[in-house]
């Protein structure tokens, strides 16, 4: 090899071995957290109630969520009636998410507790993660069941005024230059 040509291989090969001896497995970082499957910022959203994207299938198919329907009351042009319905079903749903997500993240911290105290076994595996994730599906449920109660309490025009208003719908679509 001439002069050059090493030159040019050195400083092609050093940032690879460099990488390649400092590099972690992403999982390295989460090893310090509290509940190992989850972040501070997931677990202080169960604990809050937050949708987190549950309600996703009803909120993009035209059923409003209580939340959001909450904050554009005024422009969608709520009666006092709609109002007070909005607020009973968002505080319904909140309070069964508070309190599904405080029994996830203890069920997390259980799990996680199994394993650091290496104290687990494939039954109590099977029961921990069934518990789990039949609370994930009813917290899902319950935004879920949110919107399609929304959906009775709003007008069409209402529901398509939300729509446009939250950036959905042909009026967005076409603004957004997508047909």
């Amino acid at each position: 090899m001439s002069k050059p040509t090493t030159i040019c291989a050195l400083f092609l090969i050093i940032p690879v071995f460099t990488m390649a001896q400092g590099q972690q497995s992403p999982s390295a970082v989460q090893q310090q957290r509290e509940i190992k499957a989850l972040s501070s910022s997931e677990i202080q959203m169960y604990l809050e109630g937050h949708g987190m994207g549950l309600a996703k299938a009803a909120e993009l198919n035209h059923y409003p969520g209580p939340k959001h329907v909450l904050e554009l009351g005024t422009q969608l042009n709520l009666s006092a009636a709609q109002l007070t319905q909005t607020q009973k079903a968002y505080d319904r749903m909140h309070a069964e998410a508070v309190r599904l997500g405080k029994l996830i993240v203890a069920k997390e911290k259980q799990l996680d507790s199994l394993y650091a105290t290496q104290k687990i076994n494939a039954a109590q595996l099977r029961a921990v993660v069934g518990d789990i994730a039949r609370l994930q599906g009813e917290l899902r449920v319950t935004h879920l069941s949110a919107h399609l109660e929304m959906k009775k309490i709003l007008s069409p025009q209402q529901v398509t005024k939300y729509d446009e208003l939250r950036g959905y719908g042909k009026g967005a679509m076409q603004q957004h230059g997508k047909h």
